[in-house]
């Protein structure tokens, strides 16, 4: 059973907010979102920060690569100004400072760990610990529910995350999922796929829902793509839509 919410805010507002920011946590929560999937990797001081390109220039303004900078200095950029002078200055956030955020306004997440080429352990390991620290008395109650859920495309960052946080969920990324799936899924212990919803079938799903895992789809904007979906029993998606597509969608 997937305890946890079928329709997530991809990356915090959708197109409606700067991506990975605090100003699309409030604009998710404004169209009344309470799930968000969001992205980390590390900064030069080994901190978990929220963006999801390891080189600056496209969301954040700067030159070179996330991890060249500290995570002061990370936080001293203009992380919104690209999508609108009205967040100029919203600044690049802490995995801390998100969860912070969303624990306060009670905002489920998916941690996609997203980590530059070369730092896929560290990563792995880092924002595992991080998210355990912070939800430890949910973890020991069993409140799973509760607890974020770790995603990931890299294998190793996923199975470092495992070995830093066993009691954490985790779900495997995969843009196609292939004919190794099931051993991939076991070996990370994972409870879930997540998968590019463009690739998925009616037959894959029911393989996926008939293995015992949950079944997440990205990035799903449709409508009629999105009741497709669950009826194919995909549990749970993310949308950049948030405008479009409610967050009690069925």
């Amino acid at each position: 059973m997937w305890p946890y919410p079928k329709i997530v805010a991809h990356r915090g507002g959708g197109t409606l907010a700067p991506e990975n920011t605090v100003a699309g946590l409030r604009c998710g929560l404004a169209h009344g979102y309470r799930a968000v999937e969001f992205d980390v990797m590390l900064s030069k001081d080994g901190v978990g920060v929220v963006v999801h390109d390891p080189a600056l220039g496209r969301t954040v303004k700067g030159f070179g690569n996330v991890f060249d900078y500290s995570a002061d200095e990370l936080g001293a950029m203009d992380a919104g100004g690209w999508f609108g002078a009205e967040f100029s200055g919203e600044p690049v956030p802490s995995l801390r400072q998100f969860i912070e955020y969303c624990r306060a306004q009670q905002i489920w997440m998916n941690i996609e760990i997203k980590p530059a080429p070369g730092f896929e352990v560290e990563t792995g390991r880092l924002v595992a610990a991080v998210a355990r620290d912070y939800f430890a008395s949910e973890i020991a109650a069993g409140d799973l529910a509760r607890v974020p859920l770790l995603s990931s495309f890299s294998f190793d960052a996923l199975l470092a995350a495992r070995h830093s946080a066993p009691d954490l969920p985790r779900g495997f990324l995969l843009d196609r999922i292939g004919g190794d799936w099931r051993e991939q899924a076991g070996a990370l212990a994972a409870c879930a796929l997540h998968t590019n919803h463009r690739h998925l079938t009616a037959a894959l799903a029911d393989a996926v829902k008939q293995a015992g895992l949950g079944l997440f789809c990205y990035t799903v904007n449709d409508i009629r793509r999105a009741r497709e979906l669950l009826d194919w029993g995909v549990d749970a998606f993310c949308t950049d839509r948030i405008d479009l597509i409610a967050a009690d969608f069925s």
